[in-house]
Parts: structure tokens; C-alpha cells; sequence
């Protein structure tokens, strides 16, 4: 089943996308996060993703009391993520009432360490966000705050990780991110080649209810949408319908 997931990246404690990653390229909009979370949850939504852009950067979750406080409405399970860099961070987010916490950078940079998370805390409690941006002919990991490549790439660590035990990895083609220019479905197909086990979110470009209807033919398990329904490209009811109608044909 493919699930369509909401998402809210926080800088400052408002609501804000980027384009291409790009911090000079912000437009901020002017829902209140907590709001706009329940309206998502009015919408059918389960899950919700947040990123916190400024702890992407500074290496420490910095909208925490945010997060808190759209967890503790009960309303939606979040998976949240931006500035995990140790076990402590972690454990913040977990105890803020965040389900899954997702690491980024350091998923890329110290895998070892993650493995550990996971073997820890659970498989289904940790989502790998793998971020990724071709160039050279490979698809590169850029990291802290998609300002710096890491040695390994794509094709090295999601078999590795699938491994070791993983389940969720999220990846988003960052040259698609906040674009609306359409998903990357060959980033997808690789993915599902590389390793097949791993419940892929997808992420970065999606601007209709063709593009879902696309990516749910392909077997991601879940759709992260941003820009699309901040800017009213389309409804979340109108994406869960389609998400459904695609499962079934498949």
C-alpha cells in the first residue's frame, strides 16, 4: 500500500519549502505549523513528516517544542528529522513523542553507528533519509543540509543497509526538491533494484495526482508531499483516492 505523507519544514518555528535545497531560495508560508498539521489530520492523513531546516544545519533539532506540540495532539504519528547527530538527539525526538526519527547526514557518514540505532530501537523506529543528487554519473549523498557530498553513494549503502536490517529509507532527488517539475521514476527503479526489501518513501518534485498515481504503480510505500499542497496543486483527500485507485490495479 502506498501511503501519501504530508510534510512541514520548520525553520524558525515557521513554515517554510526551498528550492532545490537552496537556503537562499525559502519561501515561507504563512500557515501556523500546529494548524496546518491538523488540518492535514482533518484531510485522512496518519503520518506526518517534519524536517527541521535549521537543525539540518547547526547539527541539533532546533523546533523541537513544535514537534512536541503536533505529537502530543495524538491527532497524527510523525516521523521527524533534521540535525540527528548522536543517540542523545535521538532520544529527544523519541520522547517528544516522535515515532520515527529520521537521520540524514549521518546515515550517509557513520552507517555503522546508525546499524546500531536500528538494532537498538527497532527497524520500523528509524527512517534513512538518503538524499541524493546525480552527478559524475553516480547519485552522490550530500549531507549537512545538502551542502557536502560523503564518499559513499546511493548504490553503496542501501544494500548495505538492507543488510544489516532497515527498513524505511525516505530519498529525495534534491535536484527535484520544492521544483514541482515531477518525481524522478528512474531514481525509483534503481532503488527497488538495489534493494528490494527496503520500504521506499519518494520524495522531491511531485506536482499532480499523475505523478502519485505514478509512483504508487512503482511500490513506494509511502509519498512525501510538500510544495504541492501548501501551494493547493491538489487535496490530500483527492491523493489518498488515487494512491488507493493505483494500489488496486496493482
Amino acid at each position: 500500500m502506498t501511503l501519501p505523507i504530508p510534510a512541514i519544514d520548520l525553520r524558525e518555528g515557521r513554515v517554510v519549502r526551498l528550492y532545490k535545497g537552496d537556503y537562499a531560495q525559502q519561501t515561507t508560508f504563512a500557515f501556523e505549523p500546529e494548524a496546518l498539521a491538523a488540518s492535514y489530520a482533518d484531510d485522512g492523513a496518519t503520518w506526518l513528516h517534519v524536517v527541521d531546516l535549521d537543525g539540518a544545519r547547526s547539527g541539533r533539532f532546533e523546533n523541537l517544542a513544535v514537534v512536541a506540540g503536533i505529537a502530543s495532539a495524538g491527532r497524527l504519528r510523525v516521523q521527524a528529522g533534521g540535525g540527528i547527530r548522536d543517540e542523545e538527539g535521538v532520544r529527544r525526538l523519541f520522547a517528544a513523542g516522535v515515532e520515527r526519527v529520521v537521520i540524514g547526514s549521518l546515515a550517509s557518514r557513520d552507517p555503522d553507528t546508525v546499524a546500531t540505532w536500528i538494532d537498538r530501537y527497532g527497524a520500523d523506529r528509524i527512517v534513512l533519509a538518503l538524499d541524493t543528487r546525480f552527478r559524475d554519473g553516480v547519485w552522490k549523498l550530500p549531507s549537512a543540509g545538502w551542502t557536502a557530498d560523503e564518499a559513499l553513494t546511493l548504490d553503496d549503502l542501501l544494500p548495505w543497509y538492507q543488510a544489516r536490517g532497515a527498513r524505511h529509507v525516505l530519498c529525495t532527488d534534491i535536484d527535484r526538491d520544492g521544483t514541482m517539475t515531477g518525481p524522478n521514476a528512474a531514481l525509483y527503479r534503481q532503488i527497488a533494484t538495489l534493494a528490494p526489501t527496503l520500504d521506499v518513501q519518494a520524495s522531491g518534485g511531485v506536482s499532480s495526482l499523475d505523478d502519485i498515481a505514478g509512483l504508487a504503480m512503482q511500490g513506494v510505500s509511502g509519498i512525501i508531499l510538500g510544495r504541492a499542497l501548501l501551494e493547493g496543486a491538489f487535496g490530500l483527500r483527492d491523493a489518498f483516492a488515487v494512491a488507493a485507485r493505483a494500489d488496486a490495479t496493482c
